[in-house]
């Protein structure tokens, strides 16, 4: 990712995701952020808990990337994390919330990365090595995919 314009737009998005997750579901009931109208893919509820804990683990890899040499980093399973009540519940606030302060600091550790550190690395088991550049250009677009997919459940269900 080229420095400057297009990294501060990146970061720009990891700014505002909270919002515009938070705009999204505002509003809804519970039945609307549990309903499963498409096949294969997971309620509202569960992708705003997903973001958050996703979000999380990729915060601490960052982190990770940052300090060590090259660290591992580790995998989980979402699929499994999103059947957990704290990850299915229709209380979407404490993962509001959580997206919020958590996006607040990661704003923060992009906009402070040293030029140097953004080609620093973690070795991911499933995916191979990893940049701190490109995982910011992963979660960005890992947030848009999942606005999309909220997006798209909400329209199925007032199908």
């Amino acid at each position: 990712m080229p420095a400057s314009s297009a990294r501060e737009d990146a970061i720009d998005k990891i700014r505002r995701l909270p919002l515009q997750v938070e705009e999204l579901v505002s509003g809804l009931s519970p039945q609307e952020l549990t309903a499963k109208p498409l096949a294969g893919e997971w309620t509202v509820a569960q992708n705003v808990h997903h973001l958050a804990d996703s979000h999380i683990n990729s915060y601490v890899r960052c982190k990770l990337m940052a300090t060590e040499d090259n660290p591992t980093l580790k995998p989980y399973d979402e699929g499994a994390w999103a059947l957990l009540t704290d990850g299915s519940s229709d209380d979407l606030s404490d993962s509001i919330a959580l997206l919020k302060a958590l996006h607040a600091r990661w704003v923060v550790f992009w906009e402070n990365l040293p030029e140097d550190a953004w080609q620093r690395t973690g070795q991911h088991p499933e995916s191979g090595p990893v940049t701190l550049a490109r995982q910011l250009e992963l979660y960005v677009q890992h947030g848009e995919a999942h606005l999309d997919q909220i997006r798209r459940t909400l329209a199925a269900s007032k199908k």
